[in-house]
């Protein structure tokens, strides 16, 4: 045997948030769509994407940095509201 396990190994990504590394799926998607931050659960919708821990503390971090333009390498500000409603809907479940 070569000594190479069998287990894939799983995507990880950084969140803009806390910058610390998570494996992928554990972390919400975000992209920009017109002027607005909007969450892609899916993973599906077009366009250069972010990663943020689905939880207030990281989206507040992020917004106070001011990342996501950067992130999405978009001009100006972006609107999250979109984004805000969807995390505190599914962290309070």
């Amino acid at each position: 045997m070569s000594g190479r396990t069998r287990a894939r190994a799983c995507p990880e990504r950084t969140c803009v948030g806390c910058r610390q590394r998570a494996v992928k799926i554990e972390l919400l998607r975000i992209v920009a769509v017109e002027d607005a931050c909007v969450p892609d659960p899916r993973g599906t919708l077009p366009g250069r994407g972010a990663y943020v821990h689905p939880v207030p503390v990281c989206l507040d971090q992020a917004v106070r940095r001011r990342v996501f333009p950067r992130a999405l390498r978009v001009p100006g500000p972006l609107d999250v509201m979109a984004l805000r409603r969807y995390v505190e809907q599914t962290h309070s479940c």
